[in-house]
């Protein structure tokens, strides 16, 4: 028996059934992944206030009747994947379902095929996403490594502004080392520059204050003592001062 598209109330809801929401086919590379890692893994490590799904390689779809858009990465504020996410309707990300296309939805260029400012562009613009995303580390679409696209009314404007007003957080291009490898990554930032920290970045920051701490305990108790030194010198017993 064949399942029928739902109809309430006049709102159309596509079959969740008929979908293909996974294919088995590898699409990264190496530097892709480990990029859409650094992306996603720092929003999950860090505070934030509201409730957000964030994930990479995860179909998006949009239109009826259309397949579905993956995006390398994309944020998408005040909703959360649904408990039972084995379920068919809950593999991919249904607009219709979430009642919202994300917020934020970023492409990264590895050669000159993906149309990322070209089609992919135009569907973005058509599902109102707030602000896409080409990150274009090898330069492959012209001499911009970066582009942040925000939508103002019914069309993208492209802008040099890397602080994404409408989800709170920045974009900046960072040297140093993730995962064991040392090159330019794409990261998140708060407005005041500050970074998203990894889960390792954490541990060693925290790491580094309770070391100070400790330090500074060290240095405070070995300053008692060489006053307590000083007063006994001068006939003072230390124990008896309040």
């Amino acid at each position: 028996m064949v399942q029928q598209p739902l109809i309430c109330d006049d709102y159309y809801v596509p079959d969740a059934n008929s979908l293909v929401t996974e294919d088995d086919t590898p699409v990264d590379n190496f530097a892709s992944a480990k990029q859409q890692r650094f992306l996603i893994g720092t929003l999950y490590s860090s505070e934030q206030e509201r409730t957000f799904l964030a994930e990479a390689n995860v179909g998006i779809y949009h239109t009826d009747g259309q397949p579905a858009i993956v995006p390398d990465v994309f944020l998408s504020l005040d909703v959360q994947v649904p408990e039972n996410w084995w379920d068919k309707q809950n593999r991919s990300y249904l607009v219709w379902k979430f009642g919202k296309p994300p917020e934020v939805v970023l492409e990264i260029v590895s050669n000159k095929v993906g149309d990322e400012l070209g089609n992919k562009l135009k569907i973005y613009e058509h599902m109102r996403v707030s602000y896409y995303i080409v990150y274009d580390p090898t330069q492959q679409l012209g001499q911009q490594v970066l582009r942040i696209h925000e939508l103002r009314g019914m069309r993208y404007s492209e802008t040099s502004a890397t602080w994404l007003d409408q989800v709170g957080l920045g974009l900046t291009l960072w040297e140093g080392v993730f995962e064991g490898r040392q090159d330019v990554w794409l990261r998140w930032c708060y407005q005041d520059g500050n970074l998203l920290l990894t889960g390792d970045e954490r541990a060693e920051q925290e790491r580094l204050e309770k070391e100070q701490q400790q330090q500074r305990a060290e240095k405070a108790e070995q300053r008692a003592q060489l006053l307590a030194e000083q007063l006994r010198g001068l006939g003072i017993d230390p124990d008896t001062l309040s």
